[in-house]
């Protein structure tokens, strides 16, 4: 069985797409409606923006989605047993399945970055990744800081789990960690504590624009980042997706399930290769590939 996944924050890269819309016409027209529903050229910022344009979030977010999801419309074998995105990703994901449509999964993507970018200016607030730990052992030291919020926010792999928090409670967090026994607890250049109870204000902004949006059955299940378990069900897909912005990214769980249910290749699609690493480590026999 094949497993489809899809990219979030982190994985662009100047020059994402542009082969795509140059070669082929059907991804030339789904960028060019895009930049219409945007109201801004998108495509512009992507094949020759700088890195500084791609990092903003309102343009990060909406340019990760749009490579992922025309390249999945533009494959000529695009038949998922399952699918999964992380975090961003599982917008992607959800228009792969057929569960959302293109013109509102960007619009949902939009409004998420949107949200994000105001809750993260409103508080300042960062992420850490730590190295070598066992996720146990983090969920243990975190649970003793009671004076800042500091949560875990992606379980990416084993050994790799991402802590989400304020500004405060990250710096006092990775000290406690490397006493632990960490190898490394590197702060992470993003502009705030995704997947954290910071981000409530952009959850309850962007709830009311999901349950405006229409969602359809997929025609495969997908694993959510909130509960790392298959779902077909469009209500109960809209429910989790968004619960997701302040629970964590249960990507380790996500993948070991889409294993135990049968998934012995992973195809990732958009830019980058990180999730083919991430499926390596938790199962170093996985075929994980590129799109």
């Amino acid at each position: 069985m094949t497993a489809y996944v899809f990219p979030g924050q982190g994985a662009q890269f100047v020059g994402m797409g542009k082969e795509l819309y140059d070669t082929n016409p059907l991804a030339k027209e789904l960028f060019e409606k895009a930049n219409d529903i945007l109201g801004f050229r998108i495509t512009d910022l992507m094949f020759s923006g700088t890195d500084e344009d791609l990092r903003q979030t309102r343009v990060t977010q909406p340019a990760i989605f749009l490579h992922s999801v025309i390249l999945a419309r533009t494959l000529a074998d695009f038949s998922p047993d399952m699918v999964a995105g992380h975090s961003l990703g599982e917008f992607s994901s959800l228009v792969a399945n057929g569960a959302l449509s293109f013109e509102d999964g960007l619009k949902l993507v939009f409004a998420r970055a949107m949200a994000m970018q105001k809750a993260c200016e409103s508080e300042p607030s960062t992420m850490a990744a730590i190295l070598g730990l066992e996720d146990e052992k983090v969920e243990e030291v975190l649970a003793s800081i009671t004076d800042e919020i500091v949560v875990p926010a992606n379980y990416n792999s084993p050994g790799q789990l991402v802590i989400s928090g304020s500004m405060a409670g990250i710096e006092k967090a990775c000290r406690l960690l490397k006493e632990a026994g960490a190898k490394r607890a590197l702060p992470l250049k993003v502009g705030g504590a995704f997947h954290s109870p910071l981000m409530e204000p952009a959850r309850a902004e962007l709830a009311d624009a999901i349950r405006a949006t229409v969602f359809h059955s997929p025609i495969c299940p997908v694993y959510q980042n909130a509960t790392a378990l298959p779902t077909s069900d469009a209500d109960l897909i809209r429910e989790n997706l968004i619960k997701q912005l302040t629970a964590p990214v249960l990507w380790t769980q996500i993948v070991k399930n889409m294993i135990k249910d049968g998934a012995t290749r992973f195809i990732e699609v958009g830019p980058g290769t990180v999730l083919q690493g991430l499926v390596k480590k938790v199962d170093p026999s996985m075929e994980a590939l590129s799109a």
